[in-house]
């Protein structure tokens, strides 16, 4: 079975191709006129989407070697995400089922980004713990197969690649700001101020609180003090505030491996890039004798291959969405 994957969650416009489960061509098409504005402008990443999807799935296919009439399915993200972006690719996705004559099946984003994990020849096997770390999700699921599945924890507020990214705006490093803050933080000191650790109890996540302690702490001193402290601290205060981040997502992780008795783990989602996160869990999964499972980089960030390998999976075992299917932007995820 050939699968086209779409997806178009946010403001990357993606197309991928799987066969057989094995990936076939990815491509990914990223908007860059939203970083003058500091972050995703929703219309601007619609109509964005409008116009280069086409293109995109054109050269997917291209780069797989086939036309759109050997598709034998598609699979699109039916959210969750931006409501005008998820509607221009669920639409296209059902035009294009309806006038091929095959089926279309909707993706929930997040089992995609689990999904990314099995994209490589080093996939996991079960029961496994995954921790969803992105922009706008932070979540830790326990699958004891590849369809049977627990949440174990959620963020109560603020998602960890969100607190990145406004943490990079209040300091101004622009948007996006994980990457930038990543970079700088090898050369900061962690220890140079300490930030308090929000500890739910459960798995769940909070990070609103470390967001606000960067505010105070910058707060604390007046226009010219700031300046100069940023001249000479910036990359320490991204370290300082990066190991906190990294502190409360790997906490609730350890525990739910005690817990579970769990020790593969896996790490998906836009944040998994960061490099210090990696290396933490790496480390502690090591130290539990366990092993551990992170996609390659350019599977990190959001992907039509991961859509494509998760709908091809669903269309495999006979769960194909109806023409009625919709854009859902809080899509729940259980």
């Amino acid at each position: 079975m050939i699968v086209l994957g779409i997806e178009t969650s946010c403001d990357d416009t993606a197309a991928a191709v799987v066969d057989g489960g094995r990936l076939r061509s990815s491509v990914v098409a990223s908007q860059l006129d939203h970083e003058a504005f500091g972050g995703v402008v929703p219309e601007l990443a619609s109509r964005a989407h409008e116009r280069v999807l086409l293109p995109t799935i054109q050269r997917a296919l291209d780069e797989a070697g086939i036309q759109r009439t050997d598709l034998d399915g598609i699979a699109v993200t039916q959210g969750p995400g931006l409501i005008g972006s998820l509607i221009v690719g669920v639409s296209l996705a059902k035009t294009l089922a309806l006038g091929l004559d095959i089926p279309v099946v909707g993706v929930h984003h997040l089992d995609g980004h689990i999904e990314s994990l099995f994209l490589g020849d080093a996939t996991p096997a079960f029961p496994l713990l995954v921790l969803i770390v992105s922009g706008g999700h932070t979540q830790l699921v326990h699958m004891t197969s590849a369809v049977e599945r627990s949440l174990m924890g959620r963020t109560r507020d603020d998602a960890a690649g969100e607190a990145f990214d406004k943490v990079a705006k209040m300091i101004g490093l622009g948007w996006p700001g994980g990457p930038v803050i990543d970079r700088l933080a090898q050369g900061g000191h962690p220890a140079h101020h300490h930030f308090t650790r929000t500890r739910l109890p459960g798995f769940d996540f909070s990070f609103s609180g470390i967001k606000t302690g960067v505010l105070y702490h910058l707060n604390d001193m007046d226009v010219e003090a700031r300046k100069t402290y940023l001249e000479d601290h910036t990359a320490d205060l991204c370290a300082s505030f990066q190991e906190a981040v990294v502190d409360m997502l790997v906490e609730p992780l350890e525990r739910a491996m005690v817990a579970t008795g769990t020790t593969r783990v896996g790490l998906v989602g836009g944040v998994s890039a960061n490099r210090r996160l990696r290396e933490r869990i790496s480390g502690l999964v090591e130290a539990h004798g366990g092993t551990f499972h992170v996609p390659d980089f350019r599977f990190c960030m959001d992907n039509a291959a991961m859509i494509a390998l998760s709908g091809w999976k669903r269309l495999e075992a006979g769960h194909a969405s109806t023409l009625d299917l919709v854009a859902h932007p809080s899509l729940p995820f259980a």
